[in-house]
This record gives structure tokens, sequence and C-alpha cells, in this order.
């Protein structure tokens, strides 16, 4: 059960702004859910997948992009050990943990008939984007469509604010104390997972067909993917957890680009500077001065428009390096938005002679998109599988990336299933234990659908599809005089 740290929310109706007043403990047996659940089999998975939700945010597993080697931070290795325990107590088979931080499982088939192998994958990491250790959960019951105040930081959830959160009236809401994250990308992910899994093992008396369930590290930053073992692990498809609003299902992705650019300059004792100094720092504020403001930025794009965003610069005047990632759906505009970037900052550095300018370019990931398209069963099971629980499967493009971008690139078909969770990267992240339940029974529900004629007829293997060429190899583009 959880433990005594859980902070909890029973009764609201004392207190319609939503203030966690009380925090006490939750209790042994736990009451009976909320109103809100989309199945018995979703109100029946509840309680297990809060309690190891709530277990899994308490780990800081924050990545750290200024790290090498997998995963960047040790407390992902933690989480995996625990996860290794959960999964062997639960009978699952070949549980491993290896070097570099993915957890694989098997769930062996009960079925005589054919079925392929089918893969369920969620990342261990939390993004480095805001604090995310020391997390406290708290699960505010019966929510009453109010704002939700937090205890720290003067942090709110505002439904006036946040549509999606009006829609959860009566949902049991989780979030942090206001202060951290919450972790629920993709901790909400890797319960529903475990949850699933642990139900099936449970149940023989449900159909399914061989289970792979994987725990990748370090997807915030970009690297969660790239050293999972596709032959080893043996699916010939898979699903991430690490969608959000309910009933989402993600078969696009933008295309993805980091840029880092470089600008050394001269640097001399500011008494002593006249003529001299070229100060690298001004010149690198400039190139990010002169790119769109009022569009191709993160905040002023939204649907299927791209964006340059610059999230770090820092420097002197002898070095300066900024950070930028550049998105979009549509390949030709990535090449445009990389290409705007490349002029911009030629245009500050040419004129002065004596700065160097290096522009490093390394590509994220692809656009899902062309790959899945080639193998349409994988998303049909899946939208057969949402409709199972009652919900409606919405198709919608992902304004960012997850594992299954860099999967179905690397051969192995993986779309994006919902989780449930909300405002990703900030303190405001909150999530319902309603729609996390409604994401696990949906894992139980695609298990029985591998199993039917029309998607166990596909046959072993990997569903394999011709990749298209990688948009942009990793490179090195420097001016002549660098």
């Amino acid at each position: 059960m959880l433990d005594d740290n859980v902070l909890r929310r029973e009764d609201r109706r004392a207190n319609s702004t939503g203030r966690p007043e009380d925090r006490g403990p939750y209790p042994k047996e736990a009451a009976a859910p909320s109103d809100g659940f989309t199945s018995k089999l979703a109100r029946e998975l509840a309680s297990d997948l809060l309690e190891r939700f709530c277990r899994y945010v308490r780990i800081d597993t924050q990545s750290r992009r200024d790290r090498s080697g997998s995963p960047s931070t040790p407390g992902q290795m933690v989480l995996g050990r625990m996860l290794v325990e959960e999964l062997l107590a639960a009978g699952l088979e070949d549980v491993q943990l290896d070097e570099n931080g993915y957890v694989t499982a098997t769930l062996r088939r009960n079925v005589d008939s054919p079925a392929p192998v089918i893969g369920v994958l969620a990342h261990l990491d939390t993004t480095p984007d805001a604090p995310g250790g020391g997390v406290q959960p708290i699960v505010h019951r019966g929510y009453d469509g109010g704002v939700i105040e937090l205890p720290n930081g003067e942090t709110v959830l505002d439904p006036r604010q946040m549509p999606e959160l009006q829609e959860k009236r009566g949902h049991d809401i989780v979030t942090a104390s206001g202060d951290t994250l919450l972790g629920a990308d993709d901790k909400a992910g890797v319960a529903e997972v475990m949850a699933a899994v642990a139900y099936l093992a449970s149940h023989p008396e449900l159909p399914r067909p061989t289970l792979r369930v994987a725990f990748t590290p370090d997807e915030e930053i970009g690297a969660g993917a790239s050293l999972l073992d596709l032959d080893g692990f043996g699916a010939y498809c898979a699903y991430t957890l690490d969608g959000s609003e309910r009933g989402e299902l993600q078969d696009e992705t933008f295309s993805a680009l980091e840029a880092v650019v470089t600008v050394q300059g001269v640097d001399v004792h500011p008494g002593q500077a006249t003529g001299k100094l070229v100060n690298a720092l001004r010149l690198a504020a400039r190139i990010v001065s002169l790119l769109p403001v009022d569009t191709l930025t993160p905040e002023t794009t939204s649907d299927r428009e791209g964006f340059i965003h610059v999230y770090e610069l820092n420097g002197t005047p002898a070095k300066a390096t900024f950070r930028a990632i550049l998105r979009d759906f549509d390949d030709d505009a990535l090449r445009r938005h990389l290409a705007l970037l490349e002029m911009t900052a030629h245009q500050v550095t040419d004129p002065e002679p004596r700065a160097r300018l290096a522009i490093e370019i390394r590509e994220q990931y692809q656009n899902m998109r062309r790959h899945l398209e080639r193998v349409p069963n994988v998303l049909a099971a899946a939208e057969a599988a949402i409709r199972a629980e009652g919900i409606e499967p919405v198709r919608r493009p992902i304004r960012g990336g997850t594992d299954g971008s860099r999967l179905s690139e690397m051969g192995l078909p993986t779309p994006n299933v919902f989780t449930g969770g909300h405002e990703y990267h900030s303190v405001r992240e909150w999530t319902s234990v309603q729609d996390m339940a409604a994401a696990a029974a949906t894992i139980v529900h695609l298990a029985e659908a591998w199993t039917r004629p029309e998607y166990a007829a596909t046959g072993e293997g990997r569903a394999r599809a011709a990749a298209p060429a990688a948009l942009s190899p990793a490179e090195n583009r420097s001016n002549p005089r660098s």
C-alpha cells in the first residue's frame, strides 16, 4: 500500500479552493474509487496502479544533458532495480537490468494459436527542465472543478487556464507539492505498464500473446531507445505509454534536430580592450536576438507549425555557446529552419574576421509516421483496444517526440498511447487516476486484440519497413576561419 508520506485529499467540501489541508496517511484499505472510471476493469486496476505510481515518483530519476554514458543519472538505476524486483514478484521471466539502465522482461503467451510478440514500453527518466527531487505526491480525491492550490511555491492549477482539468470533475487528481515535477512523464506510463502486466500474469484466463516489456533511460534527453537491443527484444511491434489526454493514439511526431552553436572571440583585459576585444558572448546573444520572435518559436506556434527554440546560452567574452532544438512535421520545412539558423549565425560572425563560428547539428529523431504508415495493422490493433475500453480513439500528432520515434526509425514500429498526464515538464504537472487506469486497461485489451486472427496472422518476427534516409547526419558546420 501507499506509505504514510503520501499526501491526500479525501473531502473537498469544506474548501472549494482545492487546498490540500488534509494530509493524513493514505488508508491501508483504499476507499471506493470516485466516479469517472471507464470500465470495471479500470476500476479494478486503479488501487494497485496508484500505489505503484506514488512509489515511483518519489525516486529522483531526472536525466542530465551534461553527462555522458547511459543512464545519465544513478536514480534511473535505482528505479530500474525496484522494477526488476516487482517484475519477478509478478511472475515475469527473462527479467534483466543491463549496464546501460534498460529493464526488459517477458510475459509468455497463453494461447496456442500463432500470435506475434508485442512490446510495451515507458521511460524511467524525468525531464531536467524543472526541479525533480523530493517529489511528494498529493491525491486530491473527487476533484470538484475548482482551483487547486498546492502547498509550496504558490503554484495553482486553474481550470480556467487548463480546460483539460475542468473536464476531470469527480476524478481523483494527483499533483506534486508545487515546487517539483510530479513525474507523470513518464512514471504514469511505467506504473500503467507494471499494473497491466501484473494483472495479466495473475489472470491466466485472459488471452494474450507473448509480451515484451521495456523501460528505457534518458528519453528526455533524446537517448532513450538508442541502446535497446531490438533483435534481443524480439517484438513484431511495440507501443510506448507516453501520451497525455485519455484516448490519444499518436502515430506522428516532429522530426527533430539539435544545434549547438559556438562562437570563439578574443578576450582582453577590459581596461586594455580598445580595438582588441571580440566579445563572443555578445555575438552569440546577437545571433539569438536576430532569430524570429513573433513566429517560429514554441510560444507562437501550434498544430502543425514548427519552430526554433533556443533553450540555453552561456559563455564568456572568450567563448560562448547556445543550444537550440529545431522541430517540424515536414522535413523540407525543418531544413529551412536549419538554413535560417545558419544564415543568421554567419550574418553576425562573418563581418568580424577574428571570430570563430562552429555549428554542430545532431539529428534527434524522425517523424514516426513515415514508418508506421507501412504497417496499418499496428494502429488498428491499438484503436480496437482503446474502443474496447469504451473510449473513442483520438488520432493527433505529437508536438514532440517519444522513444517510439527512434524505435520506428530503427525498424520497430512503435506508436504512442495516452497515459492521462498533463502539464508536463512543469511544477504544475498533474494526472487523473481514472485516466491512468483507463490506459492500463487499454494495455490489457491490447494483449487480447493481438490474439485475434486479423492481427495474429501477421506472423512472427518484426514488422519491418524500409526506412527512408536519415534527415541529416550528425555533423559539424564551421565557417572557413574555424
